[in-house]
């Protein structure tokens, strides 16, 4: 038998200032995949190929 406990939950004031900055991140990340259409991603095609496959991946329609 080993002596591993469960690990025991993270308090809510530790973890707030990481879901501070996760949720924007992750809302700018969905709204270039999902809504860009070229606004942001005109300085190179390699970002826009990357954000148009990423659409189609999601399954949203981008034609």
């Amino acid at each position: 038998m080993s002596d591993i406990s469960a690990p025991s939950a993270i308090p809510l004031p530790r973890l707030r200032p990481w879901l501070l900055l996760a949720v924007p991140v992750l809302l700018l990340v969905a709204y270039l995949v999902l809504m860009d259409n070229g606004a942001v991603s005109q300085t190179g095609t390699f970002l826009h190929e990357l954000m148009h496959d990423g659409r189609h991946l999601l399954g949203v329609p981008c034609h």
